[in-house]
């Protein structure tokens, strides 16, 4: 008569079991993995896809911007000359610029150092925790 399935386990050696374990883990590693992978490729393909509709957005936006300012040119072309109606609206349009550059630079800054100085710290302090200890 044959033993039971679980006492044929127990029955095994722990050797033979362990390799079966390593070989189980490695497989399943591999797979997930894989898996990810698989799953990225098709998140990448979707993102990339993404940020080129991105990027003819911004070529049809920029477009309809140069299509405003012609607009705006025409429009007070009708009240001075066309000289003057240009070189106010560039004005308008480098004082806009310039409080974006300053602000984007204020950001900037205030990112700046890019390293994640919580994490840093609470490492340090695992650091000194375990050298407190004597842990090695």
């Amino acid at each position: 008569m044959t033993a039971p399935p679980e006492n044929r386990e127990r029955d095994r050696p722990t050797g033979e079991l362990l390799k079966e374990l390593s070989d189980q883990t490695t497989t399943l590693v591999r797979q997930e993995i894989e898996l990810a992978k698989a799953e990225l490729a098709v998140k990448g393909k979707k993102a990339g896809t993404g940020a080129g509709m991105f990027g003819g957005a911004g070529v049809v936006g920029f477009t309809a911007f140069l299509a405003l300012t012609a607009c705006i040119i025409a429009a007070l072309d009708t009240a001075m000359p066309l000289w003057l109606a240009a070189l106010i609206v560039a004005v308008v349009y480098g004082a806009v610029a310039g409080v974006l550059a300053m602000t984007g630079k204020q950001k900037v800054q205030e990112a700046i150092p890019p390293v994640p100085q919580e994490a840093v710290q609470n490492v340090k302090d695992d650091i000194a925790v375990v050298k407190e200890h004597g842990i090695p």
